[in-house]
């Protein structure tokens, strides 16, 4: 994800922005930081975010696109 920057939420709902996982390690106090992956049904294994300290953290990519009416 190096320097893009992203939106965490937590599963407790909470919102955090990072353009790293350093950044986002302090933003949220610190603590160990583990990826975190989903197993699709097809059985594949896909990274969606990391696990730092207590908190679960997916990540997602910010999405803009032009306007189809301009």
């Amino acid at each position: 994800m190096k320097g893009k920057l992203m939106l965490y939420i937590d599963q407790h709902g909470c919102h955090y922005y990072a353009r790293s996982v350093k950044e986002l390690r302090e933003k949220l106090g610190g603590g160990h930081v583990s990826k975190m992956y989903v197993d699709r049904k097809d059985g594949t294994s896909w990274h969606v975010g990391y696990v730092v300290g207590k908190l679960w953290c997916s990540a997602f990519v910010p999405f803009e696109q032009k306007a189809s009416w301009s």
